[in-house]
């Protein structure tokens, strides 16, 4: 496979006030995404890039998706740094654009991208060492190609994004010839307890959904750009949303193509967990403290309303302090 592998990180300052005010000219606050939580910052990033630093050095180059603000203690000048702003890849058209959604639809469009990527949220860190295998083998992704149906809890849910995602995969693929083109890919061992899933849900003719950990996805950078070819209309009409919308798609129908297409190769599920912040943390903690894992999300939600937002902050980013103690080569 080729050594070259970039990350990439898009992020947001919550808090400032130009795009704050930019983002309000848009917003008619009937989206989901205008909830405050969406935008919240947890002033944990530097450990994103302590991190990449210490856990996963072989890393090309990390490009950083920015409206326009980075961080004051970045270090912008870092020759594995690449800051993106969106009008260095987001065709003018779907500008100025406050969805995630149209933000993932484009990076293909991102200059110097290598052909092999890992694309990170900014609530995802790497707390292990973690070697490229983990990412890619053989020249393709590692994933995990389980079926499991996903339920909507309310209007414009990630579920309802999702069965936009499935609408057009049982529209261009057939169930069973992709499960016997690579049998051995969705049987895997390595999925362990996931295989009850798959099992359960083979009597239907149709994918009814995928599991989808909430945590780095690899990428082929041609999925994007076969896609786009053969879904324009579908892609562009989302990348007219300002914010995101239940009828969107994202950026796991590109990961949902590289399954049924069978370029990937299975990992286990042990590779990361997904943490909700809530009012009682320990759990997050802890792996953070043993290294639990090799990455792991800490998601934030409006499921639990956490009572004492400072509280919670600085207890994780104690927790990392105590993991991460170093600036890394990212920081001035």
């Amino acid at each position: 496979m080729s050594d070259k592998i970039d990350f990439i990180l898009p992020w947001v300052d919550g808090n400032d006030q130009e795009w704050i005010i930019e983002k309000n000219k848009y917003n008619n606050k009937t989206s989901n995404d205008s909830r405050e939580v969406r935008y919240r910052d947890w002033d944990n990033l530097q450990y994103w890039f302590r991190g990449v630093d210490q856990f996963a050095p072989w890393v090309r180059k990390v490009h950083f998706i920015t409206w326009g603000h980075v961080p004051e203690w970045l270090n912008v000048d870092h020759p594995k740094i690449n800051i993106v702003n969106h009008t260095d890849f987001i065709p003018d058209k779907y500008l100025p654009t406050f969805s995630s959604h149209v933000i993932e639809l484009n990076l293909h469009r991102i200059k110097d991208l290598t052909e092999h990527f890992v694309y990170f949220n900014d609530d995802t860190f790497i707390i292990r060492n973690v070697n490229k295998e983990e990412f890619f083998k053989n020249g393709l992704p590692r994933d995990i190609a389980v079926i499991k149906p996903i339920i909507n809890t309310f209007r414009e849910s990630t579920g309802a994004i999702v069965s936009n995602n499935m609408e057009i995969i049982n529209t261009k693929y057939s169930k069973n010839k992709v499960i016997i083109n690579n049998f051995s890919k969705w049987f895997s061992l390595s999925y362990k307890k996931h295989l009850i899933s798959t099992f359960l849900m083979m009597p239907f003719h149709q994918f009814a959904g995928f599991l989808n950990p909430h945590l780095p996805n690899s990428y082929l950078k041609k999925t994007f750009v076969e896609l786009w070819d053969e879904e324009m209309e579908v892609l562009d009409k989302t990348c007219q949303n300002k914010f995101r919308n239940g009828r969107d798609v994202n950026q796991w129908l590109f990961r949902y193509r590289q399954l049924v297409e069978g370029q990937f190769i299975p990992r286990t599920a042990k590779i990361g967990r997904t943490y909700n912040l809530s009012n009682d943390n320990r759990d997050v903690i802890n792996a953070i403290n043993n290294q639990k894992y090799q990455v792991i999300c800490i998601n934030d939600n409006d499921k639990e309303v956490v009572r004492d937002i400072d509280k919670v902050k600085n207890e994780i980013i104690d927790t990392f302090q105590n993991l991460l103690p170093n600036k890394s080569s990212f920081e001035k």
